[in-house]
C-alpha cells in the first residue's frame, strides 16, 4: 500500500479517525489532525509521534468555514486529505426526528465536508504533481448508509448519501485536474459512534481494519470503496427497490437512539 507522506485528517480524536491517523504514522510522514476534543485528540498525536511520524494537532470544529480553510492553507503540501468528520444519530423510539438534530448532522456531514474537500481541492491544484502524476488525493468518510433511506436515521442516511454522491461527481473534473477523489463507504465499525447501536450490526469490523481497507483503496484510486462488501450489495439491492416497499423493510428495523445534544 501507497504511503503518503503529509497527510490531513478530520475528526482525528477517535473511531475511524484515529486508526487512520495511526495507519498513516511512520518515520518521515507529517501529520495534520484535526478533532473537537483537545485531550484526546493530542492522545492520538502522541501516539503517531510514537510511531516515528511527526504530528500537528488542532482543535477545530469542520462547521467552522474559514477556519478549516486557514488550516488547510497553511498546512503546506498535502498527499492526502481525508474529510472523516462526522456525527451520527436517529430517531429512537420517537419514530421522527427533530428539527435541530437533522440540521447539526448535515452542518457536519455534509458541510464540514465540503467545508474540507473545497479548499483541498484548490491547494491541491497549485502543487507540482507527485510521481504518480497525481497531485494529491481527497478521500470523503461516507458510509454504507448512503445507499439506503433508512427511517430510523434520515438525516444521517441524507448526509451520507449526499457527500457519496457530490464525491463520485465531482471525482472526473478533480482528476482532470490531477486530483484524486474517493468515496470511502463502511459498513458497522466499532467505535464509540456505534457503541450505542442496540440493535444487530452485520459485519461489524474493527476500526484498523477498516482503516486499512479504506488506505487501500485511496492508494488505488478508486473513486468509491465500500466494506464489507456482501454488506454494500444488499444495501444496494434495498434501495434499488420500490419506496414504499423499502420504507418496509427498513422501518421494521430497530432505530439508532436520538441524541439529546443535538436537540
Amino acid at each position: 500500500m501507497e504511503r503518503f507522506a503529509a497527510v490531513l485528517l478530520t475528526g482525528a480524536s477517535s473511531g475511524l479517525g484515529r486508526a487512520l491517523a495511526l495507519a498513516c504514522a511512520r518515520p518521515g510522514a507529517v501529520l495534520h489532525l484535526a478533532g473537537r476534543d483537545p485531550s484526546r485528540l493530542e492522545d492520538v498525536a502522541e501516539a503517531c509521534r510514537a510511531r516515528g511520524a511527526e504530528a500537528h494537532p488542532a482543535v477545530l470544529d469542520v462547521r467552522d468555514t474559514d477556519a478549516v480553510a486557514a488550516w488547510i492553507a497553511a498546512a503546506g503540501r498535502l498527499d492526502l486529505v481525508v474529510a472523516n468528520a462526522g456525527i451520527s444519530a436517529g430517531t429512537g423510539a420517537g419514530g421522527a426526528e427533530s428539527a435541530a438534530q437533522g440540521r447539526a448532522i448535515f452542518a457536519t456531514n455534509l458541510d464540514g465536508v465540503l467545508n474540507t474537500a473545497l479548499p483541498a481541492m484548490e491547494v491541491m491544484a497549485r502543487q507540482a504533481p507527485g510521481a504518480d502524476g497525481l497531485r494529491g488525493r481527497i478521500a470523503v468518510v461516507a458510509s454504507i448508509a448512503a445507499f439506503v433511506a433508512a427511517p430510523g436515521a434520515p438525516a444521517y442516511c441524507a448526509s451520507k448519501a449526499a457527500v457519496d454522491a457530490w464525491t463520485v461527481a465531482t471525482a472526473p473534473a478533480a482528476r482532470a485536474r490531477g486530483i484524486a477523489l474517493t468515496s470511502v463507504c463502511p459498513g458497522y465499525v466499532r467505535t464509540p459512534m456505534t457503541a450505542t447501536n442496540r440493535f444487530p450490526m452485520p459485519g461489524l469490523m474493527d476500526a484498523d481494519r477498516a482503516a486499512r481497507l479504506a488506505l487501500a483503496g485511496i492508494a488505488a484510486g478508486r473513486v468509491r470503496v465500500a466494506f464489507p462488501w456482501w454488506i454494500a450489495a444488499g444495501a444496494r439491492l434495498v434501495g434499488l427497490l420500490p419506496a414504499g416497499l423499502s420504507i418496509r423493510l427498513l422501518g421494521s428495523q430497530a432505530a439508532k437512539e436520538a441524541d439529546p445534544a443535538l436537540s
